[in-house]
């Protein structure tokens, strides 16, 4: 057999596109090329390709040898497919059998020994698989990954010696399983940040747990030392636990980062915290070949920006379409490519440049225009979408001192935050924080006083539709913490209580 074609993946974004390596070998001079819109890795793949050939024990054929990736307008990176390509060539040089490959896909970088090194992107090309109803063969990190898929057939090999070897009945590779249940039983034994850490700051944990259970959005302003950072690297702690498809989603983000992934990462919620000196590119994605940001990492989980007024204010703005829609497009002149990005955003601030003056004390020093300037980098628009913003005043030294007293613990805050969650759940597929305007008319529904309540508050404070519907969102919330099937008076005070700070901000 002259002619082979095996199945393979291409990474378009976050989706694994199917993609046909036609091996040809004709007659004429010895030649080696590859056509299909190869970048450099891919032409580099021929060396690797005939070193592990040969060092596997089988013969690399002197005929002319053309490799086609179909289809010819996709780009093809890296070195995915240097073990289809190998496969190929034996396959047409019939060095190894064909019957197995049409029910076949193979991911693999090879060493010049003949090993298979780990690729990017082994979950959306487990989960492209299993649409098409073919096994996958994968170098045993990334076998291990695209097991977490449940209905996958999935074979992990450690060499192209031991794929030519299954393909020829001669030793079968193991077949990946149980990882899913394995990885979900590691999962309940991590250990995080405990809030029993936390001394005093109760307006604070209240606005935490809160943000926590309607995956709202938060803004801390404080002065150093306060306990802001403390406070939001808590957060994951005490956040519903993920589904197995929120698992996936955000595995699959790192799956085809140049982090990677690992199964140690399993149902873990994200948590980003990317340096003030990002830019807009390195927070929301982008590059020639579009790869995914923070808010994109951050996935299902979270995303702290400390110190925020010291991002840029661009930067900053960049955030505000995928807060609202959930989801990232990146658009360059020959690709495209579209990232889930539904993140909680949880952000702290010094309240002036010198970051003294709310604890009302006379230490600042900074004048009133230096203190509006420092405020100003925050677009009022990005505020709108931050449903709670509070102060987070200095604690008190005698609450430090106090290391007899028990502060309430992650767990016991969890069990709440879970129970509102559950409550959500039932009402509908989401959080509150992502109702749509329809949801909110019908789950987060007041009585005249609250709507009086409301009004008033609106036209004080100037506050946009936007904000009039967050405020719902979040007294829906409360009310849910205090499992209430009605939003009451109280849960809608405490709410608004909750966005004063805005316009303090724009002051």
């Amino acid at each position: 057999m002259q002619l082979a074609t095996l199945h393979t993946r291409a990474l378009n974004g976050i989706q694994a596109v199917p993609v046909n390596v036609e091996v040809h070998l004709s007659n004429g001079l010895p030649a080696f090329s590859i056509v299909g819109l190869p970048e450099a890795a891919v032409r580099e793949s021929k060396d690797r390709v005939r070193a592990a050939i040969i060092n596997s024990g089988f013969d690399f054929p002197a005929r002319r040898i053309t490799v086609n990736l179909a289809p010819a307008d996709l780009p093809k990176e890296g070195g995915r497919y240097d073990l289809p390509i190998a496969l190929g060539i034996l396959a047409a040089s019939g060095q190894v059998g064909t019957k197995e490959l049409t029910r076949l896909e193979f991911l693999g970088e090879l060493a010049l020994s003949g090993l298979l090194r780990s690729v990017n992107g082994a979950l959306p090309a487990a989960l492209a698989a299993k649409q098409q109803h073919r096994a996958l063969i994968l170098p045993p990190g990334d076998a291990e990954q695209a097991a977490l898929i449940e209905g996958v057939e999935v074979y992990a090999a450690d060499s192209l010696l031991a794929v030519c070897q299954h393909l020829q009945r001669q030793l079968m590779l193991p077949g990946i399983s149980g990882v899913t249940k394995a990885a979900d039983s590691q999962c309940t034994n991590r250990t995080t940040a405990d809030m029993a850490d936390v001394r005093g700051q109760h307006h604070a944990r209240r606005a935490i747990e809160i943000a926590a259970a309607g995956r709202h959005n938060l803004l801390m302003v404080g002065p150093p030392g306060t306990g802001k950072s403390m406070l939001a690297s808590r957060l994951p702690g005490i956040l519903p636990p993920m589904s197995t498809e929120q698992a996936l989603e955000s595995a699959s983000m790192y799956s085809i980062s140049q982090q990677g992934f690992s199964i140690d990462q399993w149902k873990t919620r994200p948590f980003r915290s990317p340096h003030h000196t990002a830019s807009g590119v390195a927070l929301v994605g982008g590059g020639s070949k579009p790869a995914p940001g923070e808010i994109s990492l951050a996935h299902q989980g979270v995303l702290f920006l400390d110190e925020l007024t010291e991002f840029d204010r661009h930067v900053l703005d960049v955030l505000r379409e995928p807060m609202e829609t959930g989801n990232i497009t990146i658009s360059r002149a020959a690709r495209q490519a579209e990232f889930p990005a539904r993140f909680q955003l949880i952000a702290a601030m010094n309240p002036c440049p010198q970051g003294y003056s709310c604890d009302g004390s006379t230490l600042c020093r900074c004048t009133p225009e230096q203190q509006r300037r420092h405020r100003s980098r925050l677009s009022a628009p990005l505020l709108d979408r931050i449903d709670i913003q509070i102060e987070v005043p200095r604690v008190d030294k005698k609450l430090l001192q106090d290391s007899g007293t028990k502060h309430e613990n992650s767990e016991t805050i969890r069990q709440r935050v879970e129970r509102a969650h559950r409550r959500q759940i039932a009402r509908g597929p989401r959080s509150n924080a992502e109702l749509t305007i329809r949801e909110v008319e019908q789950f987060c529904r007041i009585d005249d006083t609250c709507c009086e309540l409301l009004d008033s508050v609106m036209e004080r404070l100037k506050l946009s539709a936007r904000a009039y519907h967050r405020i719902l969102k979040l007294a829906r919330t409360i009310a849910d913490i205090e499992q209430s099937e009605e939003i009451q008076l109280p849960h809608l005070t405490e709410a608004v209580s909750y966005r004063c700070l805005d316009r303090f901000l724009d002051a």
